[in-house]
């Protein structure tokens, strides 16, 4: 009896590695291998991207000061996207969206993903609160004010984000499945309302009022813009003193004096374009992110059964933030564009 339960063991375990193994080199189409070479290409070209404005900062000492303290922080969490959890990310895809790396690895990959991600979304609302003080309150949003305002939004950003990745380790719900081969967010309906609203519904309430703020001081500004034209009279004017003083007469000719202000001033140009980076990374970043976060939040809620495909192709859209956030800043920054000049012309 014994014997015949250990050949049937062995006959099972036999069976369930052949299908593992025919399962891992089961042949791609064309276009799952054109997919797979795309999403390959997004993480090394994320990665590379970031590391070269990491780089950058470091070498570059007038970078080593606000706002590039901000810029540093998001391209941390980004470079860890890409070095940490889109890999494994792409073997999970690559099996089928099966997990079959155990629990640690699982647990280890899911909670760098929520960090991460966390992390690189709080960074963009740093850097859009800190546009919003530089433009709207100029006078009061001193260097120093600022250099200690944007070191206390970089230690919460890394705070939040690691309460809401590491909550799950803790039992906060579970992330791995033997029996279902399955890794991902903790499903459980608290946690769902927990992690999605502190990842990413609040900081998106931040960057719209940012903007929705920033859209209307440009607008007050362009309204109250005027030009202002002093002309004084143009007779002569004698100015007399007292009669029994030897008398000084004082002419003033004719003269305009004009203040024009229909034309930018350098300060309003830098807001100018400083708001339109603010308005390009926010659209960009709510593109990235909010099919996935509504899937996210509606999936474990209503129990609805959202297809495979539509989960990595939101997922992978998500990533892709990632890839956009240094782009994007740094195309509307000369002092880089000029800095990476200098890095490759050496």
């Amino acid at each position: 009896y014994n014997l015949f339960n250990n050949m049937e063991w062995n006959r099972t375990s036999f069976t369930n590695q052949s299908t593992m193994t025919e399962d891992l080199f089961k042949p791609f189409s064309v276009f799952s291998v054109l997919i797979l070479t795309l999403l390959a290409i997004l993480v090394i070209a994320t990665f590379l991207w970031n590391v070269l404005v990491l780089v950058t900062i470091l070498r570059v000492k007038t970078f080593h000061r606000v706002p590039h303290n901000l810029v540093a922080s998001m391209a941390i969490s980004d470079v860890m996207v890409a070095a940490l959890v889109m890999p494994l990310s792409l073997v999970h895809e690559l099996n089928g969206r099966r997990w079959r790396l155990g629990r640690l690895l699982c647990q280890v990959w899911i909670s760098f993903d929520v960090l991460c991600c966390t992390a690189s979304i709080w960074n963009v609302t740093a850097i859009a609160l800190d546009r919003y003080w530089s433009i709207t309150r100029h006078l009061e949003y001193t260097l120093k004010t600022r250099k200690r305002i944007s070191n206390v939004m970089i230690v919460m950003t890394w705070v939040l984000s690691a309460v809401i990745s590491l909550s799950p380790l803790f039992g906060w719900g579970e992330t791995y499945s033997e029996e279902h081969e399955q890794c991902q967010v903790s499903q459980e309906p608290s946690y769902t309302i927990f992690s999605t609203f502190g990842a990413f519904y609040l900081p998106l309430c931040v960057v719209l009022f940012v903007y929705w703020k920033i859209y209307k001081a440009a607008k007050f500004r362009i309204g109250t813009r005027k030009t202002n034209t002093i002309t004084p009279m143009p007779e002569v004017a004698e100015v007399k003193e007292a009669s029994h003083q030897p008398q000084m007469v004082f002419t003033v000719r004719h003269a305009t004096v004009t203040f024009q202000t229909d034309g930018d001033t350098w300060r309003e140009q830098k807001e100018k374009k400083a708001a339109l980076m603010v308005g390009i990374l926010i659209g960009v970043f709510v593109l990235c992110w909010i099919p996935f976060f509504i899937t996210e939040l509606i999936n474990p809620l209503c129990s609805c059964d959202i297809p495979p495909l539509w989960k990595s192709i939101f997922l992978w859209l998500g990533y892709s933030n990632s890839f956009f956030n240094p782009l994007i800043y740094t195309a509307f920054n000369k002092n880089y564009n000029n800095a990476f000049r200098n890095l490759f012309s050496r």
